[in-house]
């Protein structure tokens, strides 16, 4: 006797950990939210361009070990010559080549912007995704700070075209020679010095998390958190120290820039930091930004790998609840900053650029937390129901659908068995439809249709007790010639409308 063959196992559906499936409703919230960031950017005279997920690994200039595959951080493939080719982890990188194979046929000052996904290769955690969607706007070709300053202003009036108002938002400004300055200043500089510099920068960014005590701690010997974890400090000693809290304690800049620059003065770039710093500060007041808008904070530390002038962050300031159920400030949404060095690489001579990256997904998140995202809510599409199979039948329901399209009419012809009505409206009521459309032989016979209103159908059905009362409020159930079809449908349709517009009033 043969032995019996093994049932072939089942593959398990899953998804792949840090990537997440999109629904219909994220997708048109962020198509929304894309909208609105594109229609700003447009409004400032840029241009888009796309560039490929896929990059040559050396393109990206991403810091890689030294390993036969190349897979620290970004995701890599090797090509059928040789090369290694790596899933984009910004779109910066990808734009600055483009900008250098390119050099010759484009405009300067190049003025465009982008949206698409990257990815990194990196432990995924709680909202921390490997795939993730930037919208990105850059100036090549423009060495001035007014190329900055207007990206502040670009990102303030992005922020308040999605609807966050002054006061929920703050673009904070800061510059890289301003922070190598003060690293100067404290005996950090050289090449010898670069990994305590890194080690205070990491500290001054922790200000908002762990306040100024917590820094200081950083900046001395360490700090233990709650959980007993030691982080070793950088080791500064006490005027060191003092000189650091006070340039990341400024809050009054225009009070402040004179003790600042003293503190710079001297060094190889803190002076020219601190007059790029008044610049833009002048460009953004004499536009109208205030600082409650545009915010010069030498706490902003962004890009140590490559920016090389000003730098700047959108932080939404108002709160919101946690994983943990705490009240938590939203934060960081979006940054950038000035990389006169990355198109630079390709080209063998000084290419200035500026440019700002938005997190979409996290943006969404906050605009959600606002209610400003989904207003405009997709009202589902009209069914028309099957009651016959036959052919000529069959061609009458499609006949109705296109015209229902023709005419704007969000519409689909049931698709399923249609032998079992009941199943359809099931369907319809499943999909959230707002209106079927029915005609079987007696009505085809008379070349009417009838019209049910779901939506009223359904509030009818938990108001009414019994047949009486059923017979006088069939209001929710029309008839109508095939002529009229379309014409009952908008109304009635408008009067779900209103009926959905007064209840959100209320």
């Amino acid at each position: 006797m043969s032995e019996k063959q093994k049932k072939p196992q089942k593959l398990k559906a899953r998804l792949p950990r840090g990537f997440v499936d999109r629904s219909a409703a994220d997708i048109r919230a962020v198509e929304e939210m894309t909208a609105k960031i594109r229609e700003v950017y447009e409004r400032y005279g840029f241009d888009p361009v796309e560039t490929p997920l896929f990059e040559y690994t050396d393109a990206l200039g991403k810091f890689l070990p030294d390993s036969d595959r190349p897979n620290e951080g970004v995701f890599s493939l090797q090509d059928d010559d040789d090369q290694w080719m790596s899933l984009r982890y910004d779109l910066t990188a990808p734009l600055a080549r483009h900008v250098a194979e390119n050099f010759n046929e484009i405009q300067l000052p190049y003025r465009t912007y982008r949206a698409g996904y990257v990815f990194r290769n990196e432990k995924p955690g709680p909202g921390r995704f490997r795939q993730f969607m930037q919208f990105d706007a850059d100036t090549v070709g423009t060495a001035g700070v007014q190329a900055d300053a207007e990206m502040c202003m670009m990102m303030a009036d992005t922020m308040e075209a999605l609807g966050i108002k002054r006061g929920d938002y703050v673009i904070r400004v800061n510059n890289r020679k301003v922070l190598d300055g003060v690293m100067e200043a404290i005996g950090l500089g050289g090449d010898d010095k670069a990994n305590a510099r890194l080690t205070v920068l990491r500290a001054i960014d922790k200000l908002d998390k762990f306040g100024p005590e917590g820094v200081r701690l950083l900046l001395g010997e360490g700090r233990k958190d709650e959980s007993g974890d030691f982080t070793k400090g950088a080791g500064l000693g006490a005027e060191q120290i003092e000189k650091v809290l006070f340039f990341v304690g400024i809050k009054d800049y225009a009070e402040s820039a004179d003790d600042l620059a003293a503190i710079v003065a001297g060094t190889a770039k803190g002076p020219e930091g601190v007059e790029e710093l008044n610049q833009i500060g002048h460009l953004v007041t004499s536009a109208g930004y205030e600082p409650d808008r545009i915010k010069i904070d030498p706490s902003v530390v962004r890009g140590l790998e490559y920016y090389t002038g000003p730098v700047f962050e959108a932080e939404l300031q108002f709160a919101v609840t946690n994983e943990k159920g705490e009240k938590v400030v939203f934060g960081s949404v979006g940054g950038g900053g000035r990389y006169d060095g990355l198109v630079s690489r390709f080209m063998g001579q000084p290419v200035p650029a500026t440019g700002f990256s938005i997190g979409v997904s996290r943006l969404m998140t906050a605009l959600k937390n606002l209610g400003k995202l989904g207003a405009d809510e997709v009202v589902a599409p009209v069914l028309v129901t099957v009651m016959d199979g036959d052919t000529e039948s069959m061609g009458r329901y499609q006949r109705f659908t296109q015209a229902l399209r023709a005419a704007g009419v969000r519409a689909e012809m049931y698709q399923g068995n249609w032998k079992k009505f009941g199943n359809q409206l099931k369907y319809a009521d499943r999909r959230g439809c707002p209106i079927a459309i029915i005609q079987g032989g007696d009505e085809r016979a008379l070349g009417v249709v009838q019209i049910k209103d779901l939506i009223e159908g359904k509030r009818l059905a938990g108001d009414i007790e019994d047949n009486v009362t059923w017979r006088e409020a069939r209001v929710a159930q029309v008839v109508v010639s095939e002529e009229d079809m379309i014409q009952r449908v908008r109304e009635i349709l408008a009067h779900q409308a209103d009926d959905r517009s007064r209840a959100g009033r209320g």
